[in-house]
């Protein structure tokens, strides 16, 4: 438990907890007309006392506009990974588990998956869905699946070697009792790790797939749209970027580190190791 007090682990908790509570409190603490009302008199406002973190090109606050797109980001990152977990972990668990031809033929089609850059791949699903925030959460969600399955299989791989899981079988254990009782308790620890970090590259993903119109759509708040339309002002009012690009960096940051934590944690040989 070290390692929850490192200065990595105290960073990464605290970025996490702050993206967090903005992402949960946001919907309730913020009126929806603070960030969608358009004010010309205070467009292009650099930050101070009246405006915390300036306006963008509507003179909207970008201060509530930034808590709104935290609040966007996690619903999408947050249920985009619980879709690849869904469609990754008995696809790695079965094929790691029954092997033989089950296991060629499920890998094959994760394989081919693997063959696509995420992004593309996620940018493909949106183009040929339409842009909206389901058809993004489906997107990335398909796009992370195969990653998750490969880890999922190695781990079941190697969790069903064990003398115990062997032990089961002669005392005549079904496949779903084995499955259930002793395969993924102990693949848990990995598949959290690789879930913590893959919600930062879903929300890299989320933001890349907004910046370039196929995600969140106006008026929606989102990190990534926040700097598509900041680009034609950025000589002017570079605020408008760098203030959702730091939010982005940020989250993305505090969660790596969060999974690098976990990963020490849960990982007792790596602790043994060092």
């Amino acid at each position: 438990m070290q390692a929850l007090l490192t200065p990595k682990a105290l960073i990464g908790l605290s970025l996490v907890a702050v993206f967090t509570l903005a992402a949960i409190g946001a919907p309730f603490l913020v009126p929806e007309e603070l960030t969608t009302k358009i004010n010309v008199l205070a467009r292009l406002k650099p930050p101070s006392l009246a405006h915390p973190l300036g306006t963008d090109q509507l003179g909207r606050e970008l201060v509530w506009r930034v808590l709104l797109g935290a609040h966007t980001s996690l619903v999408i990152a947050v249920l985009a990974v619980a879709l690849s977990l869904v469609v990754g972990l008995p696809l790695g668990v079965a094929s790691g588990y029954f092997g033989g031809w089950t296991d060629h033929s499920l890998m094959r089609f994760v394989d081919t998956l693997l063959s696509f850059p995420v992004l593309l791949l996620a940018l493909t699903i949106s183009a040929v869905l339409g842009p909206s925030v389901p058809n993004t959460i489906l997107a990335i969600g398909i796009a992370f699946s195969p990653y998750l399955s490969r880890i999922v299989r190695g781990e079941t791989l190697r969790v069903a070697a064990l003398p115990y899981v062997e032990a089961a079988r002669s005392q005549g254990a079904s496949n779903w009792r084995i499955i259930r009782l002793h395969i993924l308790p102990n693949i848990m620890a990995p598949v959290i790790v690789q879930a913590t970090i893959s919600v930062a590259f879903a929300i890299l993903a989320e933001a890349a797939l907004s910046f370039l119109g196929l995600g969140t759509q106006p008026p929606t708040p989102s990190w990534g749209l926040m700097i598509q339309a900041s680009r034609d002002y950025l000589d002017v009012a570079a605020w408008t970027a760098l203030v959702p690009g730091v939010a982005v960096a940020a989250t993305v940051l505090g969660l790596n580190m969060l999974g690098d934590v976990l990963r020490d944690v849960l990982d007792p040989t790596l602790m043994t190791e060092r």
